[in-house]
């Protein structure tokens, strides 16, 4: 099993330069990414969902092994706001279905005022088939609660970890038998991760899921590449710590030193 490190995204202006070469078109940044990282996390599939084209040509353009995780549309979770889900979320999925074995898990982010509805979690769980990995992102402190995380447990649902400033955002458990964990903003310069704070972070994974620990680590912190960076680092600690992981660029490559 591996920790797999990404970014939240690939397509940053103010990633030229640093990761991306000064003179690489940006319609080669996606190739040039994926030869870098192992995965990647979709977000703008939450605010406007691709023709079956696109899709298509992501997995065409990323390596055998590539995984993007897809943010579901917020249509499903801040709209319909879990409520009767089940013809949009087929609808997603079937519209994501070109990606074929590129698509990764899939992340359902709550919205911070929706509190907690276990009945509509449940169904809208059910509306996703059991062979698509789900990781659940709630920023209610009300979903905090046993019934929900045994919900998420059966369906073999990771709880969404999540970090801002260094302090992790929800209760530190385990709902499934693999991982989702997304770094918002570091409390350094540009949103940036101390290093004492990314070690912490590989120490839980290894708490909560051992030496074989299967994760999704992605970095939300895109301004001046600083999620690259941390990305980097963050590989070297899990590395450091026991854990296996995916590959990552050298500081070098990237001109983070």
């Amino acid at each position: 099993m591996t920790v797999q490190v990404g970014t939240s995204g690939w397509q940053y202006a103010d990633w030229r330069g640093g990761f991306y070469p000064e003179s690489m078109p940006q319609r080669r940044w996606l190739e040039h990414y994926a030869v870098n990282f192992a995965c990647v996390e979709v977000n703008n599939t939450f605010y406007r969902l691709p023709t079956e084209d696109v899709f298509a040509q992501w997995r065409q353009r990323t390596p055998p092994g590539f995984h993007l995780a897809l943010k579901l549309s917020r249509y499903i979770s801040h709209i319909r706001r879990l409520h009767d889900t089940a013809a949009s979320m087929a609808m997603f999925l079937d519209r994501a279905a070109p990606l074929g074995d590129r698509l990764g898990p899939l992340l359902l982010q709550l919205p911070p005022t929706l509190e907690v509805d276990v009945a509509r979690l449940g169904d809208t769980l059910a509306a996703i088939p059991g062979r698509y990995r789900i990781a659940v992102e709630v920023r209610h402190p009300s979903w905090f609660r046993g019934d929900v995380m045994d919900l998420l447990a059966r369906r073999d649902a990771a709880l969404c970890l999540t970090d801002r400033q260094g302090m992790p955002q929800e209760p530190l458990r385990a709902t499934a038998s693999w991982g989702y964990l997304r770094f918002h903003q570091g409390s350094a310069s540009s949103w940036s991760y101390a290093e004492p704070d990314l070690r912490a972070w590989a120490s839980r994974l290894l708490e909560l899921w051992g030496v074989d620990a299967e994760v999704y680590a992605f970095f939300n912190n895109d301004s001046h590449c600083a999620a690259v960076g941390d990305a980097v680092a963050f590989a070297r600690l899990c590395t450091a710590a026991g854990l296996a992981v995916s590959r990552v660029p050298t500081a070098e490559a990237v001109h983070l030193t």
